[in-house]
């Protein structure tokens, strides 16, 4: 008797169970119809979260206002296209992005300076580390990250350049004491993941620029902006009011670990005479 009961219960656990789904671990009751069409997977379109790198950013807003020569104001943009302003700020079509087509190989450990400028041209953002002015660390190191680009993908300088506000507590910092270094590290690409390096192993490259930081003059704005927008396009619509500016580090160290046994300090002469590419 006991066993014919535990044989109905079974059975109407099962009955229960075919109309249910799981979705990241949790449950609720759809119809057959429904658990067909998830289920089926001949469908040419993939979901668009799938498809774009950008995510939930891109997705949620219009195709329309990425469009060359006819971006809607904010003013212009109907209801039905309304969305929250952190998407607008961050998101952007991929093909507007001027990176290289593909990065090289890394130059060989022993070409230090080489390897200091490839570093410091295909690295999209860095650690930029200040002396606080912030109440609690007053007076101690602070670190920030920061996208930078010393030249567009086609013209490596060796001089980062930044796009700031006076709101962040970096460039507080920076006015107080203009004083900065910059670390890059090989593990933001896929060469020590392939290679099977952990970032701390000194065969993953890290490149630390010290110097002063100072506002781009007139005289190489045009050159900022292309250097900046070409590799980080987003930053175009950035609200204008954070009253954003162009600055860069005017280097007097570069530091370098590339390899096992040590560390290379390269003359800036030596730096600025290599190349990337």
């Amino acid at each position: 008797m006991q066993l014919l009961h535990l044989v109905i219960v079974v059975k109407t656990l099962l009955c229960v169970g075919e109309s249910y789904t799981i979705r990241s671990s949790v449950s609720w009751a759809v119809t057959n119809d429904v658990v067909d069409e998830e289920l089926d997977t001949h469908s040419d379109e993939a979901p668009a979260v799938l498809v774009d790198n950008i995510g939930i950013w891109k997705q949620a807003y219009p195709s329309s206002v990425y469009r060359d020569g006819s971006e809607k104001k904010p003013d212009q943009v109907s209801k039905s296209e309304d969305v929250s302003s952190a998407s607008r700020v961050f998101s952007y079509r991929m093909e507007e992005v001027k990176a290289p087509s593909s990065i090289p190989t890394p130059p060989p450990h022993e070409e230090t300076a080489r390897v200091a400028r490839y570093m410091a041209h295909y690295s999209d953002w860095g650690h930029l580390a200040t002396i606080s002015t912030q109440d609690q660390i007053k007076g101690l190191p602070f670190g920030n990250i920061f996208s930078v680009s010393d030249g567009p993908a086609d013209n490596s300088t060796g001089v980062p350049y930044f796009y700031v506000t006076p709101m962040d507590n970096t460039v507080t910092d920076l006015r107080s004491f203009p004083f900065a270094s910059l670390t890059f590290s090989e593990a933001e690409g896929d060469f020590c993941r392939k290679q099977v390096y952990d970032p701390e192993d000194p065969r993953c490259a890290r490149l630390t620029l010290t110097g002063k930081m100072v506002e781009v003059g007139p005289e190489e704005l045009d050159f900022a902006k292309e250097a900046m927008f070409s590799r980080h396009p987003v930053m175009k619509k950035w609200p204008p009011g954070h009253n954003w500016f162009f600055m860069k580090l005017v280097l007097q160290q570069v530091w370098l670990q590339d390899w096992i046994g040590g560390v290379s300090v390269i003359p800036l002469e030596e730096y600025f005479k290599a190349t990337p590419f």
